[in-house]
Formats: structure tokens, C-alpha cells, sequence
């Protein structure tokens, strides 16, 4: 599971971010993730444990 994530993946979260949009790009994995949001392109960091814990799908590979 550790090397299920890659930079530049798109993951679909169980909840949506406030613009609406379920959909983020992995901008940086490791013990934290940079999540980019795909429909308003707001920048946050995620621990590992609540990114694995919240994703439905991996829509898209690098």
C-alpha cells in the first residue's frame, strides 16, 4: 500500500472540498501529502494516515 500513491495521480476523496470538487492531484507523497484541488487548485498537506483513511478512488495514473 505504501507505493500505491505516485506524484501526479488524481484521487477521488470520500468528502468534497467546499468549492464542490471530490477530485485532488498528488503534488508530494511521503509522511504527509501536498494535495492540489482540482476544481478551485487550492494547495493542502494531508498526513499519510488520513489521505490512505479518505480515498475511494485513484482515477488516474502519472
Amino acid at each position: 500500500m505504501a507505493d500505491r500513491f505516485e506524484v501526479g495521480d488524481i484521487i477521488r476523496m470520500k468528502k468534497p472540498h467546499p468549492c464542490g470538487s471530490h477530485e485532488w492531484e498528488i503534488l508530494r507523497v511521503g509522511a504527509d501529502f501536498r494535495l492540489k484541488c482540482a476544481g478551485c487548485s487550492h494547495q493542502i498537506m494531508v498526513p499519510r494516515k488520513l489521505v490512505e483513511k479518505n480515498t475511494k478512488q485513484i482515477t488516474k495514473k502519472a
